[in-house]
């Protein structure tokens, strides 16, 4: 295999004479502490990082977990919250104008699935979810699954590598997240083959974080006796999932780091985050300025098309304070021209009715088809306007 891969870098190489000049990427050695220098891999780092994101490692190395967390968390929206946020908390341990991004190298998908399955002393020791007893009757089997939920859905990792004085690059450090349901939907086989309806009990928070802080202890247990990672920074954040049918992700609730000498976790740090759909009763009572703006945006937008379904906002808020608002316009267009003239509006609108304090998304869309996009970061008066072809 090495030989066909050499192969084609050299033909590789000779078409590179004819093809236009791009510009060089900086190629660098990963360093995996392996003494046989042979297996030793190179990674193609890119030159530019965008809007104050990690440099991301091109090379042959996907997440040994890659899948993994599709099958075990069911909201889409709650799957990218939890890989950005887990990035975006990274950010104020490891320093992306020095530290490299690279997918999970370490829990395969075969450890997580032992991980994120039930404990049982004979078929599964590895479990972090609580044990339950699948022998009893109909009934009684769902009440024993309602009185143990698995709470654990996912533990998701992210390394961090830093270039060393070699011009190589080497782990430096790992976030991981654990996330943790809100709501446990299951349904039980019975004796006779068929499935129970799908029952979904509730998980209160304080129950989450109790669980979430016995599963991050031995996680880190684990991960200390993993080949290479005895002594690398281990940064920890416990993410609360919200519902299956939710329009909006759950959030962190808190991390901790660890340091590269110790094997156990100190004090958490309490986050306030969370993610709220606009218009809801929620949203109105307790953010009712963000409320109030959006509905004058709403009106304003009737007044000129009424065609339109509603506008959809969704506001991430730290500490009580909105950093992000993404709105949706859903509406039906006859004609290029409506389009640009129904864009131009709502930008003026954008600019004249939304606070500059905060980062404003605007997606404009007809069906299923995205048709245009404002965008306007915190702090700037003007925005950013397109309209797709």
């Amino acid at each position: 295999m090495k030989q066909i891969l050499a192969s084609l870098f050299i033909v590789v190489l000779v078409l590179a004479g004819c093809a236009p000049d791009f510009g060089e990427q900086e190629e660098t050695v990963i360093d995996e502490s392996i003494d046989d220098e042979s297996l030793e891999e190179t990674a193609i780092v890119p030159k530019y990082n965008l809007e104050d994101n990690y440099r991301v490692l091109i090379d042959s190395n996907l997440s040994q977990a890659r899948g993994v967390i599709t099958n075990q968390v069911a909201n889409r929206l709650d799957i990218d919250e939890l890989e950005e946020g887990l990035r975006r908390h990274s950010m104020e341990v490891y320093d992306p104008d020095t530290y490299y991004f690279q997918e999970g190298q370490y829990l395969t998908d075969n450890i997580l699935y032992q991980w994120l399955d039930r404990y049982d002393e004979e078929d599964n020791p590895q479990g972090l979810n609580p044990e339950a007893d699948e022998s009893k009757d109909d009934d009684e089997l769902i009440e024993e699954e309602k009185d143990n939920p698995k709470y654990l859905s996912h533990i998701l990792e992210q390394n961090y590598l830093r270039k060393t004085e070699d011009d190589s690059v080497e782990l430096a450090g790992i976030s991981i997240g654990i996330a943790m349901k809100s709501v446990y939907r299951f349904r039980t086989q019975f004796d006779d083959g068929t499935y129970s309806p799908y029952y979904e009990e509730e998980i209160s928070e304080s129950d989450m974080r109790s669980e979430a802080e016995e599963i991050a202890d031995e996680v880190v247990q684990r991960i200390r006796q993993m080949e290479g990672l005895g002594n690398v920074p281990i940064m920890l954040t416990i993410f609360r999932e919200e519902s299956q049918n939710s329009l909006v992700p759950g959030n962190f609730v808190a991390k901790t780091n660890v340091a590269g000498d110790s094997s156990s976790v100190g004090d958490w740090q309490e986050l306030n985050e969370e993610n709220v759909l606009f218009p809801s009763n929620y949203g109105e009572n307790t953010y009712p300025d963000v409320w109030a703006t959006l509905v004058d945006f709403e009106s304003d937008i009737a007044s000129y098309f009424p065609n339109y379904v509603s506008v959809i906002g969704k506001g991430f808020f730290q500490n009580g304070e909105l950093r992000k608002l993404t709105v949706e316009i859903p509406v039906s267009f006859y004609g290029k021209a409506e389009l640009i003239g129904f864009t131009q509006y709502a930008y003026g609108l954008v600019l004249s009715g939304f606070p500059s304090d905060y980062q404003l998304e605007v997606n404009i869309t007809s069906g299923d088809k995205q048709e245009a996009l404002i965008v306007r970061k915190a702090g700037e008066e003007e925005g950013f306007v397109h309209i797709y072809r």
